[in-house]
């Protein structure tokens, strides 16, 4: 595929027009064949991801019935992830993006079987605490995978899409992610309830083997020519492009607070499940499945607007995710909590497809991948603040841990206008 994005700045790229019925082109990317394929693949390894962020937290919680152990076992996942995503950027820039790809896939398939088995075969669980050492071996595995794979599966998009089709091609990519949303966590759930932790294992690894086949069926993408030099040279090349491109510096840094002050909740939702609102497994699973709502509509939306203001409507999702998870901490009941996660799902959705879109209009696409790395550390950080917001809630409850986080977010999203100028212009 040819296109001018090596040649031409990220403003040149962008085309405005205004929003009418007749130029609405939410699913375009579709026609697209690769694309397809890669969404097909997609879609198998975001299966897995929702149903393990249910599962795998929930059987932390039950087993230890201690939030500081559930947000550790986060921050665990996140160690690797930190240190080899700059690698996994080099490699998303040095190698064909499928082969990582279909590697990914089938060592996520691999972790998956290993917890399936244990909880097969009756080793972890409460009758054996010292096997918790699977949990958090598991956690690092996923985190050296998802180091090594994600910005390959985040900068390929740019690869197979043109240019005025990205944010829709990523939109696209979040509103599958988000749809999972909706069905994965609640039928985990129900899983968990009728059939054990072990069936959601099993269906996990399912799941991730079907992604890997759409992977396969792929055509090689492109990579980009870097000399001889080593790794740690291309790493400290990519932090030099981007201390000379302050806009796309701010996106990153913009995105990197949120997400650090908006997550924890999704990490200590069990703690909100089983203590607070006294729903269970099925319970959580249809939270998480009506926070995907939102996101599905948020994505939508995005799918199908033209590329303009983004910048002031990443800063506005901010804002919305302060507020709804203000409101979400401190409630004590569940239709209210339901309602108001609708708002959560929206405010996550906007940020993340905002930020992303932005990021790979603006940046060269010789530095994309490398740059697509710094961007994933931000999940891996995200794992300090539910740590420490794990450990508030042994301290002073978790609806004042992730109130306070909630509050401290709307603040910084309040003040970004002043503190990222930049941002504010970007189209």
């Amino acid at each position: 595929m040819s296109d001018n994005r090596a040649s031409s700045p990220g403003s040149e790229r962008i085309r405005r027009g205004g929003l009418t019925l007749r130029n609405l082109k939410t699913f375009s990317s579709f026609k697209n064949p690769v694309y397809r394929i890669y969404y097909g693949g997609m879609l198998g390894h975001m299966v897995a991801m929702n149903m393990q962020m249910l599962a795998r937290s929930l059987l932390v919680y039950r087993l230890t019935n201690s939030a500081t152990i559930l947000a550790a076992m986060s921050f665990a996942g996140s160690i690797p992830m930190l240190i080899l995503s700059l690698f996994g950027g080099v490699i998303a820039d040095r190698v064909n993006k499928r082969k990582v790809l279909i590697l990914g896939q089938a060592g996520a398939a691999l972790v998956g079987l290993g917890m399936a088995i244990s909880l097969s075969m009756g080793y972890l669980s409460e009758d054996n605490p010292g096997s918790i050492w699977i949990l958090i071996a598991s956690s690092l595995l996923q985190g050296v995978i998802m180091g090594l794979m994600m910005p390959s599966r985040q900068s390929i998009i740019n690869e197979i899409v043109t240019a005025d089709e990205l944010m829709n091609a990523i939109a696209l990519n979040n509103m599958g992610m988000n749809a999972l949303q909706i069905i994965a966590p609640a039928i985990t759930g129900f899983l968990v309830d009728a059939a054990g932790f072990e069936a959601s294992f099993y269906a996990m690894t399912a799941m991730e083997a079907m992604g890997m086949i759409f992977f396969i069926f792929m055509p090689a993408t492109g990579t980009v020519p870097m000399g001889k030099s080593g790794a740690i040279d291309n790493i400290r090349k990519g932090f030099s492009y981007l201390r000379k491109e302050p806009p796309v510096l701010m996106i990153l840094l913009f995105s990197l607070v949120v997400v650090v002050l908006g997550m924890p909740y999704s990490q200590l939702l069990p703690i909100f499940t089983e203590d607070i609102l006294d729903v269970g497994a099925s319970g959580m699973g249809l939270l998480l499945s009506v926070t995907g709502i939102g996101a599905i509509i948020c994505s939508v939306v995005l799918a199908s607007l033209p590329n303009r203001k983004r910048g002031i409507m990443l800063i506005g999702s901010g804002i919305l995710l302060g507020v709804s998870l203000i409101v979400f901490s401190f409630s004590n009941s569940m239709p209210l909590s339901l309602a108001i996660i609708i708002f959560v799902g929206i405010g996550q959705t906007g940020r993340m497809t905002l930020s992303n879109t932005l990021i790979q209009y603006y940046v060269d696409p010789a530095y994309l991948g490398r740059v697509m790395s710094i961007y994933m550390m931000q999940f891996g950080l995200n794992s300090f603040g539910t740590f420490l917001a794990g450990v508030l809630s042994d301290i002073i409850g978790v609806q004042w841990a992730v109130g306070s986080f909630a509050i401290a977010l709307l603040v910084f999203s309040l003040l970004s206008p002043l503190l990222f100028k930049r941002i504010v212009k970007m189209e």
